[in-house]
């Protein structure tokens, strides 16, 4: 599995929550303590809201340890909303196209889990994404293919609904190909003023997700970056979370919409 960060709010140099806490995404990716894998060395990318619409992003697949030019780039780049991920691979190449987190537009989306048995519904679940945002497809992931889906259902418009339709189709496409692996998604949504982030699974086990709310702003993680749980919440099992930048987050528990996706 991968780990995550998220931030919203007055804008801060990246490398204070990304390269700088004593158990940073950086320090994660070599040393992670809640994820199903220690190392997370598959690649790893970072996308920021600056001065434009559209947001920056960089990518690359080696380890996040070892890249200088990571380091570099977040001590330079002050953002007021910025995603940043490592990953580790549940099967897919590593490939810069497969690195964490997808652009269309101006969203940004990022994912810790996987859909069981990827491999058999690959070609069907790819099939029902429209040539209008498949032409957007860069890499070979699961997540990506969630992504651009949940587009065409209206991920921007709805971000609850359109991804638990969404999920919903994932799950009837693994049940049509005799899938007994679990599908898990923890991930995280923007268009540069809000944040959605999703704590799903079909087994009531999805990937861990926390947040914090300070004066400065919203921060979200895979697991504290400061390595104590003190003053962290949990987002719960089937549950998601809504912010605007500035505004409070709004954490809601599972909805008849999401339990469609544990059926």
């Amino acid at each position: 599995m991968c780990r995550f960060l998220a931030y919203s709010g007055e804008p801060v140099f990246l490398s204070d929550l990304v390269c700088a806490p004593a158990h940073s995404l950086v320090h994660q990716s070599l040393h992670a303590e809640q994820g199903k894998t220690e190392t997370n060395g598959d690649g790893f990318g970072i996308g920021w809201y600056g001065e434009r619409t559209e947001p920056g992003i960089y990518r690359d697949i080696s380890p996040a340890w070892s890249d200088e030019n990571l380091v570099n780039l977040c001590a330079q780049v002050r953002a007021r909303t910025f995603f940043a991920h490592v990953r580790a691979s549940t099967g897919t190449a590593t490939a810069r196209t497969n690195c964490h987190p997808f652009v269309n537009g101006r969203h940004l989306f990022m994912h810790n889990g996987q859909i069981g048995g990827y491999h058999r519904i690959k070609r069907r679940l790819e099939a029902l994404i429209p040539d209008a945002f498949y032409d957007g497809r860069r890499g070979s992931t699961d997540s990506e293919a969630i992504f651009l889906l949940a587009l065409a259902n209206g991920l921007a418009e709805d971000p609850i609904g359109a991804m638990a339709e969404t999920l919903a189709t994932v799950r009837d496409l693994m049940r049509a190909a005799s899938v007994t692996e679990p599908l898990r998604f923890t991930a995280l949504f923007t268009d540069g003023d809000e944040i959605v982030a999703y704590r799903w699974a079909c087994d009531a086990r999805p990937p861990s997700l926390y947040f914090r709310e300070t004066e400065a702003g919203l921060v979200v993680v895979s697991e504290p970056i400061d390595g104590a749980k003190g003053g962290w919440q949990v987002v719960p099992k089937g549950g998601t979370l809504r912010a605007r930048r500035g505004g409070p987050a709004v954490v809601k528990g599972p909805e008849p919409a999401r339990r469609r996706i544990a059926a």
